[in-house]
């Protein structure tokens, strides 16, 4: 019996075969330009980063310009308000090589890379990207992946000259690189802004698959 199920059944074979048939890969145009997701423009290094902190701070995320380490350093002691110790990357993989002595030297220790129970996780980038207000990090060593999503807190640590203008500029910048970040790196991960979800009853949920708040500290800027 022929039944509605077969009929339709049969008609998705049937345009399955004629989608992966040889002819009709052989017919298709092939792709000289791609659309850009945001669109492209001229951009000095100051615009491109007042379009990142927007973007970023649209997300909910929180922007802080400082202009020196120990600036930085400052804010990152407010921010642990009290706290001991906090999670962190390697300090050669750091945009300040001395922070974690700097941080010892004022009484923060740097607790193990996976210590679950710890507030606070320093990072620092491998990119940003201004059209979203997203940060680009590549896991790997000396590069903890728990360091960004473990810590109810997170605190990245980024330069305007890493700021570019979209993921389609990563992008190319990985193929010019013979793609580093997936040939190198442990795993690659886009942060826009802080961990969220409204999946449950459609209530606004922070913190649920990482950390609460996100702070972007941007160095020299």
């Amino acid at each position: 019996m022929n039944t509605a199920r077969d009929r339709i059944l049969e008609r998705l074979r049937k345009a399955q075969s004629a989608q992966t048939s040889p002819d009709s890969v052989l017919s298709r145009e092939p792709v000289d330009s791609q659309r850009s997701m945001i669109p492209a423009q001229e951009q000095t290094t100051e615009q491109r980063t007042e379009q990142f902190i927007a973007a970023a701070e649209s997300l909910g995320s929180f922007v802080h310009r400082v202009d020196s380490p120990g600036e930085a350093v400052e804010q990152i002691m407010t921010l642990l308000a009290g706290d001991t110790q906090a999670l962190a990357w390697d300090a050669d993989q750091l945009p300040i090589p001395d922070l974690r002595d700097m941080l010892e030297s004022l009484g923060v220790g740097i607790a193990a890379h996976a210590d679950e129970h710890t507030r606070v996780g320093i990072t620092g980038v491998s990119a940003a990207l201004a059209g979203t207000g997203s940060l680009v990090l590549e896991s790997g060593a000396g590069r903890y992946r728990a360091t960004s999503l473990l810590p109810d807190l997170h605190i990245g640590l980024l330069t305007p000259e890493q700021i570019l203008p979209d993921l389609e500029s990563w992008a190319e910048a990985q193929r010019a690189a013979d793609y580093r970040a997936f040939r190198d790196a442990s795993n690659t991960i886009i942060i826009s802004g802080p961990s969220k979800t409204a999946d449950i009853g459609h209530e606004l949920v922070k913190g649920a698959h990482g950390p609460r708040e996100l702070h972007i500290l941007l160095l020299g800027a």
